[in-house]
């Protein structure tokens, strides 16, 4: 009897020191991510251009370091925003590839994450279709980084 009462001690110490080991873990984590510096600078976004659809808002942010800076054939990622709170399903953010046209008279909005073929929008705003569930139709104001008269 008394060997079985040492393997029983034994094997709840093994599961208190596994226990103890994941306690440990979980509160490096939560330590790990109290302690997570705050994005710099360069996470700081800008919006660029609004648009509307039916019942339906859109925008898209790009990185504050190229706003009034880009240059035709240029691209960044940036994020996309479609406003679905008036059909209560929120507000998501979507990166997207942006690529301002080498005559820089077209910004294209590539929505890779989904598969979506490529919007393109001109400069000086227009009526789009970026997504055909919410965001067709989309009035869109102009491009603002290449709007002189914006805020005007």
């Amino acid at each position: 009897m008394p060997s079985q009462m040492h393997r029983t001690i034994a094997a709840t110490s093994r599961h208190g020191c596994a226990a103890i080991g994941l306690v440990v873990a979980v509160t490096l984590c939560f330590a790990t991510a109290a302690a997570a510096k705050p994005p710099g600078f360069e996470a700081a976004m800008i919006r660029m251009m609004a648009c509307e659809g039916e019942g339906v808002r859109m925008e898209l942010y790009l990185p504050l370091s190229v706003d009034r800076h880009m240059r035709g054939g240029q691209s960044v990622i940036g994020y996309y925003a479609l406003d679905l709170t008036d059909v209560n399903k929120g507000k998501p953010l979507e990166p997207v590839r942006v690529t301002l046209s080498d005559d820089e008279k077209t910004v294209t909005v590539n929505q890779y994450l989904r598969g979506l073929p490529p919007t393109r929008i001109p400069v000086t705003g227009g009526t789009v279709d970026f997504d055909q569930r919410f965001a067709t139709h989309a009035k869109c104001g102009p491009f603002q980084s290449q709007d002189p008269n914006f805020g005007n």
